[in-house]
């Protein structure tokens, strides 16, 4: 079984997929409009993906802009037909006004999902209290990764934070992989891995046109040589 590092990208299309697989990635995670910064995709998007890959995927249940959660029943909605097209592996994390965990919302999702694992996203960079949040979150089934840059601007103001928590794998509430994604750059990694984190994610990073351009497989497998040297 392989030890290295885990490398997830964002996936928008089965274009976009089988090129990151190409590229070297071990996950994916599959959203649409990356313009309000990934929502819930369409679940014939999520079909197709599955049929042009063999590599695990995350699907993101999100309905708009922000960590509000918004309407429950439309996230249980796509969450249930998700599950029915064969989705495993899910993106989920929402905070309520006052920036703590709307476990509310969290927990009717997971039941929804019975025990598939998940990913609490980027909303931990906009929580009132990273500690709090996770101590709060600690027991739920199935979350298995935090995403998270250590600060809503991006990896290079979050490194201590990152650093930080790293160091505690394995306390209360740290137990979770820590996934590292929002404005991370190649020259991180080294700093990264040297604290012990063995998960990144990528998503302009892998589309050197942008987000108007697909998946390159060269850019991916950079960061794969780079994070496994």
């Amino acid at each position: 079984m392989s030890n290295r590092a885990v490398l997830e990208v964002i996936a928008l299309s089965a274009q976009d997929a089988i090129a990151a697989q190409a590229g070297g990635a071990d996950r994916l995670e599959l959203v649409t409009d990356m313009a309000a910064d990934g929502l819930t995709p369409p679940p014939e998007t999520f079909a197709a993906i599955r049929a042009a890959v063999d590599i695990p995927l995350r699907v993101m249940l999100r309905l708009s802009d922000g960590f509000a959660a918004g309407d429950i029943d439309e996230l249980l909605a796509s969450a249930r037909v998700l599950r029915a097209e064969g989705a495993e592996e899910f993106v989920l994390g929402f905070l309520d006004a006052g920036g703590s965990p709307d476990l509310v919302a969290m927990e009717r999702i997971i039941t929804e999902i019975n025990g598939c694992r998940w990913t609490f996203h980027r909303a931990i960079d906009r929580a009132a209290d990273r500690d709090a949040l996770r101590k709060e979150l600690a027991g739920l089934p199935g979350l298995d990764t935090y995403l998270t840059a250590g600060a809503a601007s991006g990896v290079s103001e979050g490194l201590p934070t990152l650093e930080a928590e790293a160091a505690q794998a394995g306390k209360p509430g740290y137990e979770a992989q820590i996934m590292v994604g929002g404005a991370l750059r190649l020259e991180h990694l080294p700093r990264l891995v040297a604290a012990g984190i063995d998960a990144v994610h990528i998503g302009g990073a892998a589309r050197p046109r942008g987000w108007a351009g697909p998946v390159d497989a060269g850019a991916v497998a950079e960061w794969r040589s780079v994070l496994d040297g």
